[in-house]
Formats: C-alpha cells, sequence, structure tokens
C-alpha cells in the first residue's frame, strides 16, 4: 500500500510518479536534443566538479557550506558550486574553444514552483565569440525544445510563448521606460557609477515607493520585478539586453555605451531562463567587481564568501568570450507544460523538515 497523510504524496509513490513521468520522459528527450545541438556545432560537453573554493562572488546568491578534511583531520572550507562558470572559464584559459556543460548546482534560500535547492545548470562557451551568437543559440534552443516534445507553445500557467518566432530584444534602460516610465540611464555614470537620488526621485514621480535605507541595487530590483518583468517572454521570447554595469559583475562593458555591459537573460512566458555575458576578461577589473559585490552582500545578509584565487589567474589568460547558463529545468517547464519544477525532477530533493 502506499503511504497516506495530509501532506502530498512523496514524489516516489507510484500514483504520483505516474503523473510525472510523462514531464521526465520529455525531459530526457530534450536533453538528448540538446547535446546532438552542441555536438552539431562544434562544441565539446565538459564535466565540471562540484566542490569549490568559491561558489560565486554574486550578491544574491547564496551556496551551501562544507568542508574538506585531511589525512590528518586538518580542515578546510569549500562550497557547492552556484554554477560551473568558473571551471568552465578555467578550462577556455586552458585552451579549449567552444564548450557546454549540463552541471548540477546548488542555491540556498532557493524554494518554489520554479526553484529548487539543486538544479541543472546548461552553460555553454564560445571564445572568440561576440554574445549576440548566444541570443541565435537560444532562439535555436527554444525551438528545438518544443519541437522535441512535440509542443507548438511554450506554457506557463496559462501564458504562452511561441518558440518558432524570433524573440524581442530590448534594452533594460528601454523597459525601464517602456514599463515604468522611468529614465534608468539618468541614475548611471559614464564610469559606471550610480545615483541613487536620481533612481529614488524617477521611481516617486511615478508612484513606486523607495525606502529610506534603500540603495540604488535595491531600487533597480524593485522596478525590474514589479514593473518590467511582468510583461516579458509574452507571445514571443524577451532578450532583456545592455544592464547597467553595476548589475553585470562578470561581463565587459559595451563598447557603444560604458554605461551598460554586455549582459542579456532571456525570458520566455514571464519566466527568467537564462543569464548571459560577453565576458569580462580584465583580472584586475573582476577582483575590484567581486570586492564590490561581497561588500552588498554583507551589507544585506551579513556574509561574505571568498575568492578563487585561480579563477581569477585564469581569466588573465583567457581569450575574449561570451557564455550564458539557461536553467534546464526550467526550459523543460515551459516544453511540456508543467506547473512547478518537481515535476521534472526524477528525484526532487525533500522539504526541508519533512
Amino acid at each position: 500500500m502506499e503511504p497516506t497523510s495530509s501532506k502530498a504524496s512523496p514524489w516516489w509513490t507510484r500514483s504520483v510518479h505516474a503523473d510525472r513521468r510523462p514531464f521526465l520522459i520529455g525531459r530526457n528527450a530534450i536533453q538528448a536534443a540538446l547535446r546532438e545541438f552542441f555536438i552539431r556545432n562544434d562544441f565539446i560537453e565538459v564535466d565540471t566538479p562540484t566542490l569549490q573554493v568559491s561558489p560565486g562572488n554574486e550578491a544574491h546568491l547564496h551556496a551551501f557550506a562544507t568542508e574538506a578534511l585531511t589525512t590528518d583531520g586538518q580542515k578546510a572550507p569549500f562550497y557547492l558550486h552556484t554554477s560551473p562558470e568558473f571551471a568552465c572559464k578555467k578550462l577556455l584559459a586552458a585552451g579549449e574553444e567552444r564548450i557546454a556543460c549540463f552541471a548540477h548546482v546548488y542555491r540556498n534560500r532557493e524554494r518554489g514552483p520554479l526553484h529548487h535547492p539543486e538544479f541543472t545548470m546548461l552553460e555553454w562557451y564560445r571564445a572568440g565569440e561576440n554574445y549576440e551568437a548566444l541570443m541565435a543559440d537560444c532562439a535555436a534552443l527554444l525551438a528545438l525544445a518544443a519541437k522535441t516534445v512535440g509542443a507548438k507553445k511554450l506554457s506557463y500557467r496559462g501564458a504562452e510563448t511561441d518558440p518558432f518566432l524570433q524573440p524581442e530584444r530590448i534594452s533594460v534602460a528601454a523597459a525601464f521606460e517602456r514599463y515604468a516610465g522611468i529614465d534608468l540611464l539618468g541614475s548611471v555614470g559614464l564610469d559606471g557609477s550610480t545615483d541613487r537620488e536620481h533612481l529614488a526621485a524617477e521611481m516617486r514621480r511615478v508612484g513606486m515607493r523607495v525606502a529610506n535605507d534603500d540603495h540604488w541595487p535595491d531600487l533597480f530590483s524593485r522596478v525590474l520585478v514589479e514593473k518590467v518583468e511582468p510583461y516579458l517572454g509574452f507571445g514571443r521570447a524577451t532578450i532583456l539586453d545592455e544592464y547597467p554595469v553595476s548589475e553585470a559583475a562578470l561581463a565587459r562593458p559595451s563598447a557603444r555605451d560604458h554605461r551598460v555591459a554586455e549582459r542579456f537573460e532571456l525570458y520566455a512566458c514571464g519566466v527568467e531562463l537564462a543569464n548571459a555575458f560577453g565576458e569580462l576578461t580584465n583580472a584586475d577589473e573582476q577582483r575590484r567587481r567581486f570586492e564590490i559585490e561581497m561588500a552588498e552582500k554583507a551589507r544585506i545578509y551579513g556574509e561574505t564568501y571568498p575568492l578563487d584565487e585561480e579563477f581569477l589567474e585564469a581569466l588573465a589568460v583567457m581569450p575574449e568570450a561570451s557564455g550564458i547558463a539557461l536553467g534546464f529545468d526550467r526550459l523543460v517547464m515551459l516544453a511540456t507544460g508543467a506547473s512547478r519544477i518537481e515535476q521534472v525532477l526524477w528525484a526532487p530533493v525533500s522539504e526541508f523538515g519533512s
């Protein structure tokens, strides 16, 4: 007999698994199709380690910490990576030119319909190629995922996106103007510095809430989440491009406008699917940005993560490149019509405390 409980049935009960199984079979088919796409396009699939000396240095990413023990009992701190990015870039420095990676990654403080503490990240990198090549990749992969499972539309909780249409491309500044009526770049200096008071005044002008202790990044995030993201990726996918440099710690500045960076995010059905960069390869500048990110993390969360000195050394010899991280489970959800991420994970992590 299957267990009975007032809670939702466990994922491993036969009735629940039977309901989830079509999504899981779809997941396998999409993963196989994407692997074939990368093979056809001369990518090498790489396998990166989960344990890292640094899990990443972005203010709002939260890691799982652990420790290694030497044979004589000495302890060394390690983390489960939040992305395979550092390892992949070391491989670019080592001479690889086109690499792809399906990696299990781990993010703390994240659980919900679109979030899971352990999930699969698909990352790929193109040495010597502009990040606009990644935009073409994204369009191709959306269409391929849908075609593989026989879906005419990507869907999520009633929202739909046609994966066979060319994605809309819009800059962050244009999106702030269109959807919030806010002049974003008026609060960004030519050196990338930010003007909190200018952005706060713009937000008050359009009736948005501003708290006395809000910093510029807090205000930026509020406009993005409340006024911009609700309109992205409906009908066709959206590429949200050219983030302010202060919101793109791993991306190089745009040659067109140094106030913004070569960073874009991909949205479909209102869901953020991918985050891409024209990669920053200046090690000194990367160190400076990481230090700023960690200061922000300390301000908000009272903790910081160490820098990966090997990564910074590798960055100094890494070639110009573009790279992208795509939430593979989310792509599967949209292609198969799943409403929760647990439906597309073969063995979800148990609820904490269960």
